[in-house]
């Protein structure tokens, strides 16, 4: 059981950690960020390679101007991040009612966290607290993303051995 539950989230995947106590406090730093779960997002790699392809022309008549059709990709794109954020909310919401959970933080870069947003509220345990933190932090390791949010003050820090 975990107080706290993290998400990491951008466009092609997403991360869930909890905060565990060490195992052997006289022994060890703790507590640790655990990872849990990863899941990714299938349609970010196909928008990549299928969407993405140059479909932007040009159509024109002989002496007259030519005019851009347009293949909606910013619509595109928004959907397939909404259909993510949803996917990403109900793991979330799995396993942070499952798990005793008093905080939340989720972390995105602004634009992800804005499709979170719709969803969050549903996702959250009733009474636990949630800190949204507007960076893109997908790319660090547990142990310096565990450093990053404790030093915001989002997660208890880690202690420090004495010797």
């Amino acid at each position: 059981m975990s107080r706290y539950c993290i998400v990491v989230a951008e466009g092609s995947k997403a991360r869930f950690f909890t905060v565990e106590p060490a195992e052997i406090p006289e022994m060890e730093t703790g507590p640790h960020l655990i990872e849990h779960k990863q899941i990714e997002n299938p349609e970010h790699q196909a928008h990549a390679d299928h969407l993405w392809t140059d479909r932007m022309g040009r159509n024109r008549s002989v002496g007259m101007r030519g005019h851009r059709y347009d293949d909606h990709r910013v619509q595109r794109t928004d959907e397939m991040e909404r259909r993510f954020a949803r996917e990403i909310t109900r793991e979330l919401d799995h396993m942070a009612r499952g798990n005793g959970t008093r905080h939340v933080v989720v972390c995105a870069e602004k634009r992800m966290l804005g499709f979170l947003r719709r969803d969050l509220d549903r996702a959250i345990p009733e009474g636990a607290e949630l800190h949204e933190v507007a960076k893109d932090l997908a790319k660090l390791t547990p142990r310096q993303l565990h450093d990053h949010l404790a030093r915001d003050g989002h997660l208890p820090a880690r202690s420090r051995m004495s010797h």
